[in-house]
C-alpha cells in the first residue's frame, strides 16, 4: 500500500482541497506491514480519513516501519527530517499536518523517536494500531502520544469491518493476517522483540474475515504470520487434540468457502511443518503448489549458532516429504550469508543445499547486526567484502535456478488468475499457481476470472502466455 511512493520525491501541492481529511501511508518491509497499513487505513476511515497516494494532499502522513534490515531506523529518521520541513510549511499556511510512526521501528525506538523528532505527533506499535484514531484525537489537543505497550485486548476484534466497495477496489487478491510474533528467537532476528510472542487469531474471526473478502470479490487469500505455521487455536470438533486446530485444519476449513479459488500462506518455519499441513498440500486443489520455507544456511554449525533448531539433513528430508505429497510444488527460501563465524566451508554447505533443493525463487541477504539480538554480541564477524563476494555467488546460483524454473514452464497449460490491467493495451497480468507474474492478452472485464493459458515465453521478471479456449472458475 503506497510502498512505491518515495518520500524523497518532489511534493506537489494539490490544486483543490476538500473538507475530508486525507492520510498517506508509506509502507516499509514485509507483507504483514502491507496488511497492517490497509487495516490502519480502515481504522482511520471510521474517523473520516480517506487514503491518498499523493503525499502532497495528505493531512496525515503515517510511516509504517520495518526493523528487519540494516539501517532501518536511519531511513525513518531521514524521512522524518523531510516531513518536518513539510510540517513547518503547512503551519505557516495555517493548515493541519500530522506525522505518525507505526510498525516495528516504532515499537523498538518509540521514546527515542519522540525525543529526536519533535515534529512527530504519534508513535504507535504494531500491536496497538487499532488505537490510532484515539491517539490522533489526543495529539490534536497538543499531546504527543507514544503507545508501544503490547495490547492486552485483541486488536483485530477492535478494527472496523471494511465496506465491500473498498475491498473490491483493492483487487481480487488479499492478505489476511492469522498469526503474529515469534517464539523461535533466532539469534539474527529482531521480530520477537518488536512483534512479541506468538499470538494466533481465533478460528471464527479468521473465517468471518475471509468470507467478507470473498463476498466482496476476492478470489485468492494469502494467510500471513511471522511464523504462520505456528498458528493454533481452539476450534470446532474437526480439529485435532480435542478441538485444537493447526494451520492445516484452518486451510481445510477455508477451502470450503464458496468462491475462494486460491489459498497461500507465508512465512513458515521448518519446525512447524506438521503432517496435517503437509497433507493439505496433497488434498486441497485451492492450496497453491508454492511454499516459502526459509532455511537461512546449509551449515549445521551455523544453523546451531542461529538457533534454528533443525539441521540441513532434517530440512532436506522435510522437502522430500512435501514433494512426495505434491510433485509440482515450487520451493522458495531465505538465506543469510556472512553470519558471524561463517567459514568458506560453511558457505559451500549453503551452496550445496541450494543445489539439492533447486529453488524456484529465493531471497538472500548479507548478515547485518540487529541491536538487542544475540547475534549482535557474537565475535568473529565476517568482513564486508567476504559477505559481498559470497552473496554474489549465492545469488548467481539462485538466479540460474529461478530462470531454469521459468523456462521449464514454457509449453505448459496452466490456470491463471487474472489480477490487473497490464502495461500494454489489451494486456492483463495474472499470477501462476507458482506466484509468477504472467502477461496475457485478455479483457479487463475478465479480471477475477481464472482462465487456462499456455506459457509461450519468459522475461526477466515475468512469463508470457496465450489464452486457451476454455474459461473456468468465472
Amino acid at each position: 500500500m503506497n510502498e512505491h511512493v518515495s518520500l524523497s520525491a518532489p511534493i506537489e501541492e494539490p490544486i483543490q482541497r476538500s473538507n475530508t481529511r486525507k492520510v498517506f501511508i508509506k509502507t516499509y518491509g514485509c507483507q504483514m506491514n502491507v496488511y497492517d497499513s490497509t487495516r490502519m487505513g480502515d481504522a482511520l476511515a471510521s474517523e473520516g480519513y480517506e487514503t491518498t497516494e499523493e503525499m502532497g494532499e495528505a493531512d496525515l502522513v503515517l510511516l509504517n516501519t520495518c526493523h528487519i534490515r540494516e539501517k532501518a531506523a536511519d531511513k525513518v529518521y531521514s524521512a522524518l527530517g523531510r516531513l518536518r520541513e513539510m510540517k513547518k510549511k503547512r503551519a505557516a499556511e495555517g493548515r493541519e499536518f500530522m506525522i505518525g510512526v507505526a510498525g516495528c521501528v516504532a515499537q523498538a525506538e518509540g521514546e527515542e523517536i519522540a525525543r529526536r523528532e519533535p515534529a512527530v505527533d504519534v508513535v504507535i506499535g504494531p500491536q496497538t494500531y487499532h488505537r490510532l484514531p484515539d491517539a490522533l484525537k489526543q495529539a490534536r489537543t497538543g499531546k504527543r502520544v507514544v503507545d508501544t505497550e503490547y495490547a492486552v485486548e485483541d486488536k483485530f476484534a477492535h478494527l472496523p469491518a471494511v465496506e465491500k466497495a473498498k475491498v473490491r477496489a483493492r483487487g481480487v487478491t488479499s492478505f489476511l493476517t492469522v498469526q503474529e510474533g515469534c517464539d523461535k528467537f533466532c539469534t539474527f532476528c529482531v521480530v520477537p522483540y518488536t512483534r512479541g510472542s506468538e499470538v494466533s487469531r481465533p478460528v471464527q474471526q479468521i473465517i468471518d474475515e475471509a468470507e467478507r473478502l470473498v463476498d466482496a470479490g476476492v478470489r485468492e487469500i494469502t494467510l500471513l504470520g511471522q511464523n504462520v505455521n505456528a498458528w493454533q487455536a481452539e476450534g470446532p470438533p474437526r480439529g485435532r487434540n480435542g478441538g485444537e486446530w493447526g494451520l492445516g485444519d484452518l486451510l481445510y476449513r477455508l477451502a470450503e468457502i464458496p468462491g475462494l479459488a486460491r489459498l497461500r500462506y507465508t512465512t513458515s518455519h521448518p519446525r512447524d511443518m506438521d503432517d496435517r499441513l503437509i497433507e493439505a498440500h496433497r488434498d486441497l486443489r485451492s492450496l497453491m503448489p508454492y511454499l516459502h520455507l526459509p532455511v537461512q544456511s546449509g551449515s549445521d554449525r551455523i544453523l546451531k549458532a542461529m538457533n534454528r533448531r533443525h539441521t540441513a539433513a532434517e530440512y532436506i528430508r522435510l522437502i522430500e516429504r512435501i514433494r512426495s505429497m505434491r510433485g509440482d510444488i515450487a520451493m522458495s527460501g531465505d538465506f543469510i550469508v556472512g553470519f558471524p563465524g561463517e567459514t568458506d566451508q560453511d558457505f559451500e554447505d549453503t551452496l550445496r543445499i541450494v543445489e539439492e533443493v533447486n529453488y524456484a525463487s529465493a531471497y538472500s541477504f548479507k548478515y547485518s547486526t540487529r541491536p538487542g539480538t544475540p547475534g549482535a554480541d557474537l565475535g568473529d564477524q565476517v568482513a564486508e567484502e567476504v559477505k559481498a563476494e559470497r552473496l554474489e555467488r549465492l545469488q548467481a546460483l539462485l538466479l540460474k535456478q529461478q530462470t531454469d524454473f521459468a523456462k521449464s514452464c514454457v509449453g505448459k497449460v496452466i490456470d491463471l488468475l487474472l489480477e490487473k490491467p497490464g502495461r500494454m493495451p489489451g494486456q492483463v497480468i495474472g499470477r501462476s499457481p507458482w506466484l509468477q507474474s504472467v502477461n496475457v492478452d485478455a479483457k479487463t472485464s475478465q479480471i477475477g476470472d481464472i482462465i487456462q493459458v499456455r506459457i509461450i515465453g519468459t522475461g526477466p521478471n515475468s512469463l508470457f502466455a496465450e489464452p486457451a479456449e476454455s474459461l473456468i472458475g468465472a
